[in-house]
């Protein structure tokens, strides 16, 4: 697995392992572009690690950012798209991290993929969800 600069794989008081700082942050900053290989509907590939980057088309992170966990209040957020037929991410920080701070970013599954979340933030919604979703995962529980 390739290491990127800037953070470490812990265990996580979220949820199994996390990633951690080892260098300050601003908020704005890029923090890495991710190392992925993309993959499309009927490739065969179901990884619960990979981004949805467009209907039909993911990238499977194969860095320590695939350790990154959810938050429903997320210190940073990805940036997704496709360049020259090749899907590409990076995560860009929203605010201050600190040496130590576990990143996070709101993975904002659809309604059909929800699932528990224990981010434990003030603002946690309960579901790893997308917020705009969550209405109608209330009404059906």
């Amino acid at each position: 697995m390739p290491k990127v600069s800037g953070m470490r794989v812990v265990r996580s008081p979220i949820h199994g392992y996390g990633v951690i700082a080892t260098r300050t942050f601003a908020e704005g900053e890029e923090i890495c572009a991710i190392d992925g290989v993309g993959w499309k509907d009927g490739d065969g590939v179901d990884d619960r690690y990979s981004l949805w980057i467009d209907d039909g088309v993911y990238f499977d992170m194969v860095d320590q950012t695939r350790f990154i966990n959810h938050s429903c209040e997320p210190n940073s957020e990805v940036w997704t798209g496709i360049a020259d037929g090749q899907p590409w991410a990076t995560i860009v920080a929203v605010k201050s991290i600190a040496v130590g701070d576990e990143f996070t970013y709101d993975y904002a599954f659809p309604e059909h993929l929800a699932e528990p979340c224990r981010c434990g933030s003030e603002r946690c919604r309960g579901l790893i969800i997308d917020e705009d979703a969550l209405p109608l995962a209330r009404v059906r529980a």
